[in-house]
């Protein structure tokens, strides 16, 4: 049934598209009757566009195993401590320390 619709679609946009070549002789200026060859082709490809549309099915879900919620890592901070340079000079310098 689909397919019929379709194509009596297309069959009366091919039609009405032929219609505006014939008009320009009899008054419809070459603008408009270019417009209404335009507007009948967009509509011609529009049914055919439609028609090819199968609709998009993604697959079967995929369920894969959650991350662990609590997981052992390091526990570090930052300290500051303070050295000596090989010149006698001070420095303090901040060290990440990991327990």
């Amino acid at each position: 049934m689909k397919r019929i619709l379709v194509g009596l679609t297309m069959a009366a946009t091919l039609a009405a598209a032929t219609i505006p070549a014939a008009q320009a002789r009899d008054g419809i200026g070459a603008g408009g009757a270019a417009a209404l060859g335009v507007l009948g082709g967009l509509a011609v490809g529009g049914a055919i566009a439609s028609s090819q549309n199968n609709g998009y099915y993604p697959g079967r879900p995929v369920y894969r195993e959650p991350r662990p919620v609590y997981v052992e890592e390091e526990v570090c901070h930052t300290e500051r401590r303070g050295f000596v340079d090989a010149y006698g000079y001070e420095h303090i310098r901040r060290v990440r320390v990991c327990e």
